[in-house]
């Protein structure tokens, strides 16, 4: 390893060991997941809250909370045994930002039918895949047979075009990664395939590291930082992102006090 990724993945896990504990994941949709000891309504779950996660968190939070209320705690059995019409009426005045209860309604049936075809979300993800590790391929599938069953609209991205399809790659964070944060419950899908999920945050943290120069957080920044990681942890190149991500996000960890701590040196990667 060159000098400047030791240095580098030093001072990484420094910050991985002190702020990568649950303590510091509220506020998080990620709270949710945590509700969820069974993996079958755990990615339900983690679907529904990253499909929202757009926005201020604070309102994020109320949306997901919202949703899984009505839900009940037997996700799968909800989306498996509830007609489309009383779904249609229990999320009628649902609305956050851009999301109608239109949409909403059509996202859940479109699990619905997912479930149905492949048993479970991530069975969608990795079916005829010998290694799990084609992710690109797994996400359009999934957004493909969701939106067959209604108009979901925005909730899930579209990984053929150009976007960075942050809550996505948010969601395969949570469900494939397991350590003191990520419950993980995809144990098929090898950590080293994920992409980084590339929010605001992890955009100026991504031009601070030197990573991309790119001027807007799209498909090829998320890569571009991703790889960046990639050349610390080949294994994990996501484990950082919840830790760095704090900083802006939590009350006392801003983004000035994580240039402080990593500004000094120059990482020959």
């Amino acid at each position: 390893m060159r000098i400047g990724v030791q240095k580098l993945r030093s001072k990484l896990d420094q910050l991985y060991s002190t702020y990568n504990r649950k303590q510091y994941v509220d506020p998080d949709p990620l709270l949710f997941l945590y509700n969820y000891p069974d993996v079958r309504d755990r990615e339900i779950a983690g679907l529904i809250a990253s499909s929202l996660a757009y926005g201020r968190v604070a309102m994020i939070m109320q949306a997901v909370a919202a949703v899984l209320d009505k839900m009940g705690p037997d996700l799968r059995g909800f989306v498996m045994n509830t007609d489309p019409e009383n779904i249609a009426g229990m999320f009628q005045n649902f609305k956050y930002r851009f999301a109608t209860g239109d949409h909403l309604s059509a996202l859940i049936m479109g699990l619905q039918a997912v479930i149905a075809d492949y048993g479970s979300l991530g069975a969608c993800f990795t079916v005829d895949q010998d290694d799990g590790t084609d992710l690109f391929q797994g996400l359009v599938r999934i957004r493909t047979r969701v939106l067959r069953a209604g108009d979901a609209g925005h909730l899930l991205a579209d990984p053929g075009k150009t976007s960075a399809c942050k809550r996505s790659h948010l969601l395969l964070r949570w469900m494939v990664r397991k350590d003191q944060v990520d419950p993980g419950g995809w144990s098929n899908i090898p950590a080293a395939a994920l992409t980084c999920p590339v929010d605001a945050h992890m955009f100026k943290i991504g031009h601070m590291l030197g990573f991309t120069k790119r001027r807007s957080a799209d498909g090829i920044c998320a890569a571009q930082i991703t790889e960046g990681f990639r050349q610390i942890n080949p294994d994990d190149p996501v484990k950082y992102d919840f830790c760095l991500t704090r900083f802006g996000i939590r009350d006392g960890l801003d983004m000035a006090e994580l240039k402080k701590f990593l500004k000094d040196d120059v990482y020959d990667l």
